[in-house]
């Protein structure tokens, strides 16, 4: 069963790994090296099942062959999940694991930080491994790259709106759900841009955090029907199901969370309803553009860096101009941009 998705989705290589000294049980998810080697976060997470976190690898990891390729990087697409708790005392010893584990890939896969993993834990792993993407400042990488990825989904955002007539963010209401690393810069961003954001965040204490930006605060359950243009969602994906299309107000969707869309199929529904939605493998590409650039002569170099992610303000406006013009989703535009610098590099 495995092999015949695997073989459907296009797939190279998914690992399996185990470590029984520290309790590692993590899953390696290598889509496309088309382009490079697989580039890719370290997700660590409490999955309810083996199931859960397969799909979810998966799915993050076919994502990133597209974010990548649309971004015009030399790297192909992966992604890794460790099943667990990112609080556990015995994350140290899990994510040296981890290291040891990717190392044995011979530089297949190249590891970034991503939900419930940090720059300090890539720190840990590059004591075990040399393939680390998200790479301290003090060894020339990018360190936390969470920013590159908030100015990217405004610059996104920006395209959007202007896309739908708006002349600038004053005056637009944006609702941000996820006041995480990225979602809590993002919002941050809007407001000194002149935007009126309301936010919300599964941790409650975060309150204290939008109402210190000048952001309203709601509950988890009301961010959906808020009386918004923008929904940006910037916490786990799949947010974007039924019942969040037929409550929806906003006229715009566009966030930092990966496999937004719960279905494929959820684009066109958005579409039908008229709401532009900005596919977010475009959208959030800018952490992994900085990560990149890291990889040039001389390593980083924020001027360099900043600018590429702000191409993404022109990928969007290419993407939605294109689908009016053919009467298609941006969605499918975006893959078929991604797919027109893959078929490039046999």
């Amino acid at each position: 069963m495995l092999l015949e998705r695997m073989t459907d989705e296009g797939f190279e290589k998914v690992v399996f790994c185990t470590d029984p000294g520290s309790g590692l049980r993590a899953i390696v998810a290598i889509h496309s090296t088309v382009l490079g080697p697989a580039g890719g976060g370290v997700r660590m997470y409490p999955y309810a099942s083996e199931e859960e976190a397969l799909n979810d690898v998966m799915r993050l990891a076919r994502g990133m062959t597209y974010k990548n390729a649309a971004a015009g990087l030399a790297l192909g697409g992966g992604k890794s999940v460790i099943i667990g708790d990112p609080t556990s005392e015995s994350k140290e010893k899990i994510i040296r694991a981890m290291g040891r584990k990717i190392q044995s890939l011979r530089g297949e896969y190249l590891a970034g930080f991503d939900i419930g993993t940090t720059l300090n834990d890539m720190e840990i792993l590059l004591e075990e491994t040399d393939f680390v993407l998200t790479r301290p400042q003090r060894i020339g990488g990018g360190g936390d790259v969470s920013g590159g990825t908030a100015l990217g989904v405004v610059e996104a955002m920006r395209a959007a709106i202007e896309h739908e007539g708006f002349e600038d963010f004053n005056n637009l209401k944006v609702a941000v759900q996820g006041l995480g690393a990225v979602g809590a810069k993002v919002a941050q961003m809007l407001v000194e841009r002149g935007a009126t954001v309301i936010a919300t965040d599964v941790r409650p204490q975060m309150a204290e955090f939008a109402s210190s930006i000048g952001a309203k605060w709601v509950d988890a359950e009301d961010i959906l029907s808020q009386d918004v243009d923008v929904f940006c969602p910037c916490a786990r994906g799949g947010i974007i199901d039924d019942f969040a299309i037929a409550t929806l107000k906003a006229r715009i969707v566009v966030g930092a969370a990966n496999n937004i869309l719960l279905e494929r199929s959820h684009g066109p529904a958005l579409d039908a309803r008229g709401i532009t939605y900005v596919p977010d493998f475009i959208a959030n590409a800018g952490g992994i553009i900085c990560d990149a650039d890291s990889r040039q002569e001389g390593g980083f170099n924020l001027e360099r860096a900043e600018q590429s992610v702000r191409g993404i303000y022109g990928r969007v406006h290419e993407c939605l101009k294109r689908a009016k013009a053919t009467g298609t989703t941006a969605q499918d535009v975006a893959h078929a941009m991604a797919e027109e610098h893959l078929t490039k590099h046999p």
